[in-house]
């Protein structure tokens, strides 16, 4: 039993398909049964003629900034099909994970805050906190938060936002899931949160808000609460971070 803390355990990934491998090959390897439940889908914008006219642009540019590893994923994709980052230019990312992505891709040196994953871990760290006349590149998906946009003109930055990625509705069916009896589900973002909860609703599930549901932030757990949901874990950031989690659950169950 030591091994496998999570055996017999339905526990529901609903990271989008790309990303939900390693989390559910860990859960598996602790005995737990992973139900892929994917509440996005992330694809290369329908136009990319803005991001490439951006890369063109790069080397005019004091930092770029990656908000996720989706971002890292299509926007290092098309950068590198145009020839790479410039030499002299900064890179950060808002959390480690996205920060390993760049590594993995040769990007040695990336400015990042290590515990908590956000623009306001990221807006903290020494290294923005002077930016006065700078450019700013930050890489995201279609639509986003601008705090750290915001924040950063504040500073004095001049900020251009780049979007590398769009986010889509996977068609789901709810019925399917709740007949796989979930008895844990992880959630990675807001959006993909209120699309779940909306299915939900509406499939007039009557249990479905006392399920365990684990979120990786705090502003997730917000929005959680404001929709219902009575059972939140809200855990360490990345996949160790919800298995962590999963496990001291898992264990207070027995």
């Amino acid at each position: 039993m030591a091994d496998t803390p999570l055996a017999g355990l339905n526990i529901v990934v609903t990271r989008p398909l790309e990303q939900a491998v390693p989390l559910r090959q860990r859960i598996e390897q602790l005995g737990g049964n992973a139900i892929l439940f994917p509440l996005l889908e992330i694809s290369p914008p329908a136009d990319l003629t803005s991001l490439h006219q951006a890369i063109a642009r790069l080397a005019e540019f004091n930092l770029a900034i990656f908000i996720s590893p989706n971002a890292v994923r299509f926007g290092m994709a098309e950068i590198n099909a145009a020839g790479g980052l410039p030499s002299l230019l900064e890179v950060a990312t808002v959390g480690q994970g996205s920060a390993n992505a760049l590594r993995e891709l040769g990007v040695e040196k990336v400015i990042a805050p290590i515990g908590q994953s956000d623009s306001e871990a990221l807006l903290a760290l020494p290294a923005l906190q002077v930016v006065q006349g700078w450019k700013i590149g930050i890489f995201r998906g279609d639509g986003g938060r601008d705090l750290l946009g915001d924040t950063l003109k504040q500073r004095g930055a001049e900020v251009e936002y780049v979007t590398c990625y769009q986010r889509g509705k996977p068609q789901q069916n709810i019925r399917k899931l709740l007949e796989k009896q979930p008895q844990a589900i992880t959630v990675s973002s807001s959006e993909a949160l209120s699309y779940l909860t909306e299915m939900l609703v509406e499939s007039s599930a009557s249990y479905w808000a006392g399920i365990p549901l684990f979120v990786s932030h705090e502003r997730i757990a917000a929005t959680a609460k404001n929709q219902g949901w009575q059972n939140i874990y809200q855990t360490e950031a990345g996949d160790e971070g919800v298995i962590s989690a999963l496990i001291a659950w898992a264990s207070e169950r027995h």
